[in-house]
This record gives C-alpha cells, sequence and structure tokens, in this order.
C-alpha cells in the first residue's frame, strides 16, 4: 500500500492543469490538498504507524482553541491572538517521550521546526511538556476562516494531517458555514472528529448543545463525542478552570493510555483519508483529460489553418495561377509568343537554332522573368501565411483557453511573424539558384546543348519555373490559351535542349524542392502556436496514469478488507 500511494502521488504530481477549464479552478485545488495531504500526513503516517496520535485542534476565529489547548496542557504553551487576523507558526505539544516522532521527516515535513514563538506560518514550534500524556500530541492550528489566506490554507493542511480533529466552536458561532464545509469533508473521509462547544453561557447549554448535536447528526457525525465548555473566568496565565476541561483532558488521556483504541482511530482516520483520495483522483484525472482534449483542438486548429495554407499554396503555384499578370508579362517578352510559338511545330533540330537566336542577347529579360517571379511567389506565400494566421487566430478566440494563451503569447499571433517576408524572400531566392543549379547540372554533359548552355542557362531556367507554375495546367478564363500556350512554349523549349523524360524529372524535382520550403515557411509560422501548446507541458498519458495507481490503491484497500470493501 505505501508503494501505491507513493506512486499516486507521483502520478497527481504529473497532472497539469494549466488551461482555464471550468473544472480547472477546483480540480486544481483539489490536486494540491491531495499531494499535501499525501505528503504531509498518509505516507509518513504509514511509515510510522505506531507514533503518537495527533489530535489537531482547529475551528473559527475567537471560539478560543489557543486558550483551550493551554488549558488542557496546564500552562501556557501556545499564545491566544488578542488582534485578528493573527499569524503565527502553529503550535504541537508532545510528551518528551515522543520528541523523535515529530522530526522534520516525519509529519508535515515542509514545516520547519523550531523552538520558540514565532510569525512564521512555515513553521511548526514544538513544544515538549510532562501535561501531556505519551502517544498523545496536541496541535494548535490557526483559524480556519481566517481573513488571512495564508492562515487558512495552512489550518486545512494541519487539519488534513489530523489523526483525531478536535474541533471547537462557541455558541455563537457553531451554526456558521465555514466549519461545517471542513466537517462535511471529515464525515466524507471518515475521519475521527470530536466537538467542543467552547465559551457557552450556562443558560444556553442544553438548548445549544442539543441543536448543535441534531446538526452533527444529520451530517453523517453522530457518533462524534461532544463536549461543552461554559462560558467563565479566565485566570491571569490565560487558562480556563481544569473543572472546564476535565472531561475533554480524560477522554485524551484515555485514548493515550489505551493502545488498540488508538490504534483504531488512527487507523479509521487513515483509511478514510486513503479511501477518499482514490476517489478524488478520478475527477483529477478527468480534469486532466479535459485539458489534453482542449490541447488537441487547439493543436488540431492550428494545424488545420496552416496545412490549408500549404495546400492552397501548393494549389496556386501549380494551377497556372502564377502565369498572369508580370510573369506572364515578362516571360512573353523573353520568348515572345509569335515566331517561336509557331516555330515548335517543326523539327526540333531547327527549333533549336531558333531558340538560341531567339534567346541569344537576352539576359536582361531572363532577369525580369525571374524577378517578376521572386515578386509574385513572395506574394502568394505572404498573403497565405497571413490568412492562415487569421484562421487559427479565430479558432483559438472561440475558446477560452485559447484567448487566454493568445493573450500570454507575447506577440500578435494573428498575423505573420515580423520577419515572415525576409524569410520568404530568402526561401524563393533560394528556390531559384536551385533551379539554376539543376539545370546547369543536367546540362553539363551535354555537349550539343553546350552552345545553347552559354547563352541560355538563366533562360532555361526561367521556362523551368514556368514549366512548374503550369504544372497541373488548371488555367482558366481568357489568360487560358496565352499562359498555356506559354508553358507549353516553355516545355518544347526545355525538352529540344535535354529531352522530354529529363524535363519531367527536372520539373517533379523543381515542384518537390518548391513544395519543400513553403512547408518549412508555413511550419515555422504554425509553431508558434505549436510551442504554446508544448510549454503547457500536458501529457497525454497522465490522466490514465493517475486513473490506474489510483485502482491499485483501490484494490489493495480491497484485498486487506477481506473482499468486502468499503
Amino acid at each position: 500500500m505505501l508503494t501505491a500511494l507513493v506512486q499516486m502521488r507521483s502520478a497527481l504530481q504529473e497532472v497539469r492543469l494549466p488551461l482555464e477549464l471550468p473544472s480547472a479552478p477546483e480540480q486544481r485545488d483539489a490536486q494540491r490538498e491531495m499531494v499535501d495531504q499525501l505528503e504531509d500526513y498518509v505516507i509518513p503516517r504509514l511509515m510510522t504507524i505506531d507514533a503518537p496520535l495527533l489530535t489537531v485542534v482547529g475551528g473559527s476565529t475567537g471560539a478560543g482553541k489557543s486558550t483551550l489547548v493551554n488549558s488542557l496542557v496546564g500552562s501556557r504553551v501556545t499564545q491566544p491572538g488578542v488582534l485578528r487576523p493573527t499569524t503565527r507558526s502553529p503550535v504541537l505539544v508532545h510528551n518528551p517521550a515522543d520528541a523523535e516522532w515529530f522530526g522534520q521527516d516525519r509529519l508535515l515535513p515542509e514545516l520547519e521546526r523550531v523552538s520558540r514563538s514565532t510569525n512564521d506560518p512555515e513553521a511548526l514550534q514544538l513544544v515538549s511538556s510532562e501535561a501531556v500524556p505519551a502517544g498523545l500530541a496536541i496541535l494548535d492550528a490557526p483559524d480556519i476562516d481566517s481573513v488571512e489566506e495564508r492562515n487558512r490554507t495552512l489550518a486545512a493542511q494541519l487539519l488534513a494531517a489530523a489523526d483525531l480533529w478536535l474541533f471547537v466552536t462557541s455558541a455563537a458561532r457553531y451554526a456558521d458555514q465555514v466549519p461545517w464545509d471542513f466537517l462535511r469533508k471529515a464525515a466524507e473521509r471518515s475521519a475521527a472528529v470530536a466537538i467542543v462547544l467552547d465559551r457557552t453561557p450556562e443558560e444556553a447549554v442544553e438548548t445549544v448543545s442539543t441543536h448543535l448535536a441534531r446538526m452533527l447528526a444529520s451530517r453523517g457525525l453522530k457518533d462524534s463525542p461532544l463536549f461543552v465548555v461554559t462560558e467563565g473566568d479566565v485566570s491571569e496565565d490565560g487558562l480556563l478552570p481544569a473543572s472546564s476541561v476535565s472531561s475533554i483532558r480524560g477522554w485524551l488521556e484515555s485514548l493515550a493510555a489505551d493502545a488498540e483504541a488508538r490504534s483504531a482511530v488512527v487507523k479509521q482516520t487513515l483509511d478514510g483519508a486513503v479511501r477518499t483520495l482514490a476517489r478524488r483522483t478520478y475527477f483529477v484525472a478527468d480534469a486532466a483529460t479535459e485539458q489534453v482534449d482542449a490541447v488537441r483542438r487547439l493543436r488540431d486548429d492550428a494545424n488545420k489553418a496552416y496545412d490549408q495554407a500549404v495546400t492552397e499554396i501548393s494549389a496556386a503555384s501549380a494551377d497556372g495561377t502564377l502565369l498572369r499578370g508580370e510573369v506572364l508579362a515578362r516571360w512573353q517578352e523573353f520568348v515572345g509568343t509569335g515566331e517561336l510559338l509557331k516555330s515548335l511545330e517543326t523539327r526540333v533540330g531547327w527549333l533549336r537554332d531558333r531558340v538560341v537566336n531567339a534567346i541569344k542577347g537576352k539576359p536582361q529579360q531572363a532577369e525580369r522573368v525571374t524577378v517578376a517571379v521572386e515578386s509574385g511567389l513572395e506574394t502568394l506565400i505572404l498573403e497565405h501565411a497571413e490568412a492562415a494566421a487569421e484562421r487559427a487566430e479565430a479558432s483559438w478566440q472561440s475558446l477560452a483557453s485559447g484567448q487566454i494563451l493568445l493573450a500570454d503569447a507575447g506577440e500578435d499571433l494573428g498575423r505573420a511573424s515580423r520577419d515572415f517576408r525576409r524569410r520568404a524572400e530568402r526561401a524563393v531566392r533560394d528556390w531559384q539558384s536551385d533551379v539554376l543549379e539543376m539545370v546547369r547540372s543536367e546540362g553539363a554533359d551535354k555537349r550539343t546543348t553546350a552552345r545553347f548552355l552559354a547563352f541560355g542557362v538563366n533562360g532555361l531556367s526561367v521556362a523551368l519555373m514556368v514549366v512548374v507554375f503550369a504544372h497541373t495546367a488548371g488555367v482558366t478564363g481568357a489568360e487560358a490559351g496565352i499562359a498555356g500556350g506559354s508553358a507549353v512554349l516553355g516545355q518544347k523549349l526545355l525538352e529540344a535542349v535535354f529531352g522530354d523524360q529529363a524535363v519531367r524529372t527536372l520539373a517533379e524535382r523543381a515542384r518537390r524542392d518548391l513544395e519543400s520550403k513553403v512547408t518549412a515557411l508555413l511550419d515555422s509560422e504554425r509553431q508558434r502556436y505549436l510551442d504554446l501548446l508544448t510549454g503547457l507541458e500536458i501529457s497525454p498519458e497522465a490522466p490514465e496514469k493517475l486513473r490506474a495507481a489510483s485502482r491499485r490503491v483501490d484494490d489493495l484497500r480491497f484485498a486487506a478488507k477481506g473482499g468486502t470493501g468499503s
């Protein structure tokens, strides 16, 4: 069981609930409470099952907890608060013989051990007193309804680490909601609880105690002992008359003296804590699953936006869309559309000579086509990158969790990155250089084309780009004939030099290279969104790992009770 609980604690700690989903705030608190209880009480208590019974005195502001503790011990060991809120370290009073049980590595290990009164709520003041019987320790906790959040959190943490709650309320405060929220939790996990109705006027004892007993019974605490301390004078040392607390002291002393009774209380509270922890982990696991699902949706939305951009750029750079406007005009200037186009119907050898004559002396025209292609591609890529960013942002803005991530991103993710245009320009120029190198390499060993290549490497590169841009022959409308014819002309020009198979291979290589560069560009933009999700450190395996750890704990509890469960 100890191993199983350590594994459950580890599984709880691995759960991350950073997204602001409806279940997240409550389950974050629950997760923290459960880890604290496992570390502060359940695991240490299992390791030291014979340790003294830890009785935590808790209750509302002004209920008289510190005065009660001092009166039970018979001396001032904890300072009652005159001003509210009282911020000080909790005080644990124990028998000198039991000092070894309360070292730093035992119960409440996160609290520093001190031997003096301090205002540090991160410290635990240890007080040794012969007035406390061996086998019993009494801990004075902060107010559960303190206006100081740290006091309230510490009070809850200390009560979760108790073997026995000595819950103090008063005739004026016993019906308050906050104490009953704590008592309800105690009943749910079968914690051992005793109630002290403090500072009660004699004439109100019967009425108030009867009402309080009914309230306890209706909330599952009918077996909890109820002690009444009447309103009375407090000595100069801050103590109540010994007779006022004799029934409580006698009951605690009898528990300390009876090892079997003491063990029963510890086992009742410990088993209830383990059972409740195992049950509550499923709610945390469900919340973790919601986080995983939310991350998956956010990731899918971002991927969808950028996948669409990649697909649309790929289509637009292959269906003839780019063979319009400036690109088409510069290409026509370079090759002409009349005589050279008509000559395609003649012999290839004659065409080769005609092409040489047509291209020779036109490097400026080739450069103009290159510049037009560069500009057209850059514009196409930038437009789709902007559209993808807008789509991804819009999908994330539709979710509260996405809105918070976008707000904390540190940049406007609804636009392309500031340096995207520069990176797109570089990518396009790199692609054009790659196309030029393909043409140069392909023609290096072709002696028959050496003269032509000397004049037309740039021109052939431009022709190859034009062929790539009409890859799917999807040009429609009024420009179909012109753009399509220009692409055919470029292809025939290349075939005249390299042969049709080589041209197909070159075009496919250039096409793949362009798609690769575009994909890399858009992936870098996509990554801005994905990095936000990665930074959340939400593990898809964490929910099921936590459920498996909880099932293991439940199985061991069931087996330990002879298969009857509880």
